[in-house]
């Protein structure tokens, strides 16, 4: 098997060696290249590995001694997550890896999953954990770690150890080996959209016209991992132009919903000069989980059950007026090409006549702080549409063309 680079294959050796050494012979028994970190820091390794404990301790700026002396456990996870992620990092700048294969439990699945997401997308990364299971987005992050539940924990091998594990390697030298067949798409400028549910027709619409001018477009569910995904590719510089057609995680992170995806959102296009058209799509919203979910202070609020499990609540006017100063105030910074869309007739599916949201005075006090706010590097339309009217997809697309250097004018 020719690969690009070794697969790192990396865990505690002092409690997983016998794991991993039986993922290095799997991996070595068809062609591949292992190279194993050792990022334990108990007892002795049953074997040598090719990167040592020592070694990633001197790149967090420590050593095993120190936290050997300290017997601060937390300490020393926390010093073995930092070097393995400068580590790797400086490595596969210097000569790229293959992919990288982790086992863990708590502690190892922390420093493993650290190191992975340095990696670019695309480098294929796979955690087998105790904690895959569960709630995996503190690991996972906006990165494509690929994460397998290992059932049973990690105290040996077993017969039901060994088939997760064999079960992992084959899944390592796929992903590393097998050349996937992409038909030229890679060549098609990437742009990349935000969507919710009830922004879904006009995103489609988009998705459409801009296919048709020669653009791939990557969309992203506003979820709050979905926005800072988008924006870590921004950062990594794989966009050509942004359509930010549903900012409504900035509303969560005003009210505090649990979609939030944090103070710096609406802020990756505008520093990299990436060219945006951004809009107010579901600011109308703020989102929780079920109806008993919602925190006691809220209760009082307008609120709609999405679905069983989500329930949205309408923001006010006086939220709506703080969310548009705080748009405006981001793109006011932005170093590249930006255009703000108003959607005049609703923000959302269920902003618009007769919908359970629709209120025309916190819309109103939306747009009017957009208004007085706004920079003069910011071009702002104004659309007597609603959202997910054709019309407004069709301006917000040629505008995107003009500023991507397409021939069409908004």
């Amino acid at each position: 098997m020719k690969l690009r680079g070794p697969i790192l294959l990396v865990g505690t050796l002092d409690t997983k060696g016998e794991e991993i050494l039986y993922l290095r012979e799997r991996l070595l028994a068809a062609g591949a290249e292992p190279l194993v970190i050792d990022v334990g820091v108990l007892d002795p390794a049953p074997f040598g590995p090719d990167v040592s404990r020592e070694e990633i301790a001197r790149r967090a700026g420590t050593s095993l001694a120190q936290l050997l002396a300290a017997r601060d456990r937390g300490r020393a996870v926390a010093a073995m997550e930092r070097g393995l992620a400068a580590w790797i990092r400086e490595r596969h700048a210097a000569r790229p890896v293959a992919g990288v294969l982790a086992i863990g439990g708590s502690a190892g699945t922390t420093i493993a999953t650290t190191a992975m997401r340095e990696l670019p997308v695309g480098v294929p990364k796979l955690m087998v954990s105790t904690l895959a299971s569960g709630n995996t987005r503190p690991y996972v992050g906006t990165s494509d770690i690929a994460m397998m539940y290992s059932v049973a924990d990690f105290t040996g091998l077993n017969r039901l150890t060994r088939t997760i594990l064999g079960n992992a390697a084959n899944a390592m030298l796929g992903m590393c080996g097998l050349p996937v067949e992409t038909g030229g798409e890679q060549q098609r400028p990437l742009a990349a959209a935000t969507m919710f549910g009830v922004t879904t027709p006009c995103v489609n619409q988009l998705k459409q016209l801009l296919e048709k001018e020669g653009f791939e477009l990557l969309v992203f569910h506003a979820t709050g991992t979905g926005g800072q995904a988008m924006e870590q590719l921004i950062r990594d510089g794989f966009i050509r132009g942004v359509l930010d057609i549903t900012t409504t995680e900035l509303a969560d992170e005003l009210a505090g919903g649990i979609l939030s995806a944090g103070p710096h959102r609406l802020e990756a296009a505008g520093l990299a000069g990436v060219p945006q058209v951004v809009s107010v799509g579901a600011l109308d919203m703020v989102n929780f989980g079920p109806l008993d979910s919602v925190p006691e202070r809220f209760r009082s609020r307008k609120l709609y059950q999405h679905n069983p499990t989500v329930t949205l609540m309408r923001t006010t006017a006086e939220e709506n007026a703080q969310l548009g100063r705080i748009i405006a105030e981001k793109l006011n910074a932005s170093r590249g090409p930006v255009a703000l869309f108003l959607p005049l007739k609703g923000v959302s599916a269920i902003d618009a006549p007769g919908q359970p949201f629709h209120d025309t005075e916190a819309d109103q006090a939306l747009f009017e702080a957009i208004r007085t706010s706004v920079g003069s590097n910011v071009k702002l339309v104004e659309v007597d549409a609603h959202i997910n009217d054709p019309a407004f997809a069709a301006r917000v697309a040629a505008e995107f063309l003009n500023i991507t250097g397409g021939t069409h004018d908004a």
